[in-house]
């Protein structure tokens, strides 16, 4: 959450490490303790909720406008979800009980953090509404769109699989939606790299879930707050 790093100057805490994630990398399991919030600067991470069965669906995704670990704010100190990363890069890591300092010694640290956990649980409830009510192709747009924002640039390193592990869906069913969008002109894939060449039709063949979330997350951390 690069506002909270810039007003509460965390970068100066020695216990603040800049770490380099990978592709794949599991940051939770599903109620183990958490030891590390993360500050997302150029990678990307996934919450998934993960059935008894192994099968699995992402309920949200977290970039450089948030933290990993917002649970630990609202009093756990686990989450029910698994972290993975979807797309490789560095995030600043803080200790939890160094966050806490931060958040008992600052207000507006707190209310940032509060806010940034509204705009998380906002798209936790699109995803879920999402996935129930849109076809395939709709999530498709909706995820690309999601995860773009919280990229430098066009392009995203993931394979079909793991979209379609990322969606709960059928791979055969994201093969079909990506060639679709390919064919339209509006992405293209090779070899795991998808290039999204046409935003704005992207925008426009996708559901009002993409737009709820984003008007949410830019609303909320558009509000000024006194330190």
């Amino acid at each position: 959450m690069a506002t909270i790093l810039k007003r509460s100057k965390l970068e100066y805490f020695p216990s603040l490490a800049l770490v380099e994630l990978q592709l794949g990398d599991v940051i939770y399991e599903s109620g183990q303790p958490i030891e590390f919030v993360y500050f997302p600067t150029n990678c990307i991470i996934s919450l998934l909720n993960v059935m008894t069965s192994g099968a699995s669906a992402e309920i949200a995704v977290i970039g450089n406008e948030g933290m990993l670990g917002v649970s630990v704010v609202m009093g756990s100190d686990s989450t029910p979800s698994r972290a993975v990363v979807q797309s490789k890069g560095y995030a600043y890591r803080l200790r939890v009980a160094e966050l806490k300092k931060e958040l008992e010694a600052r207000t507006d640290v707190w209310v940032l953090t509060l806010r940034y956990t509204q705009a998380l649980i906002t798209q936790m409830s699109q995803t879920a509404a999402c996935n129930r009510h849109h076809s395939i192709d709709q999530q498709l747009c909706r995820w690309l769109l999601l995860s773009l924002d919280r990229l430098r640039g066009n392009e995203l390193a993931m394979t079909q699989e793991l979209i379609a592990n990322m969606l709960g869906v059928r791979r055969e069913g994201v093969t079909e939606a990506a060639g679709r969008l390919q064919k339209a002109g509006i992405i293209q894939y090779r070899r795991g790299q998808i290039t999204v060449v046409d935003r704005a039709r992207l925008e426009g063949l996708c559901c009002e879930c993409y737009a709820v979330v984003k008007r949410e997350t830019d609303r909320l951390g558009s509000i000024s707050v006194k330190p």
